[in-house]
């Protein structure tokens, strides 16, 4: 776990999970928490 932190960590699905999670967090429509279960949790909330 916590290769998605990793700096080193360059595998295809830890950029793909690092580029969904920058797109939520730079994503006005949305309001999103991060939630340290098993590998992580996502949540998100569409802003009204």
């Amino acid at each position: 776990g916590g290769a998605v932190i990793d700096p080193a960590a360059d595998d295809e699905h830890t950029l793909a999970i690092r580029a969904c999670n920058d797109a939520v967090a730079a994503d006005p429509r949305v309001e999103c928490v991060m939630l340290p279960v098993a590998d992580g949790l996502t949540l998100l909330r569409k802003l009204p």
